[in-house]
């Protein structure tokens, strides 16, 4: 099993989904996070002030699943999540050593 963490502009990510669910996958986490990198954050206005953030919010999808998968669905977050410009988010791929569902004890894949 593998565990997909992918760092993608919050704007794609219901495009990232739709394929992603489209190939089978069963569960997936997402959450707001704030970030730095090569992309410089844009001039913001708040009740007429003018600021500039030193952050960018981006959304942060997890992905548990069978090695199998692996491929489609990070060829699923790099079409669909990709614009061709700096921000676009990174992909992180990890090894899971095993999973368990606490309703029923499953054990490994059958968990997922």
């Amino acid at each position: 099993m593998k565990k997909i963490e992918a760092i993608i502009r919050t704007s794609k990510f219901q495009d990232i989904y739709k394929c992603v669910a489209g190939l089978g996958v069963k569960f997936l986490s997402f959450y707001d996070v704030k970030g730095m990198g090569l992309e410089h954050a844009r001039p913001q206005t708040y009740r007429g002030v003018a600021f500039e953030p030193s952050y960018i919010p981006r959304t942060k999808i997890e992905i548990v699943t069978t090695e199998d998968l692996v491929e489609s669905v990070v060829n699923c977050i790099l079409t669909e999540g990709k614009t061709g410009e700096v921000g676009d988010g990174k992909i992180f791929i990890s090894d899971v050593i095993e999973a368990y569902r606490i309703r029923n004890d499953d054990k490994g894949e059958s968990a997922l």
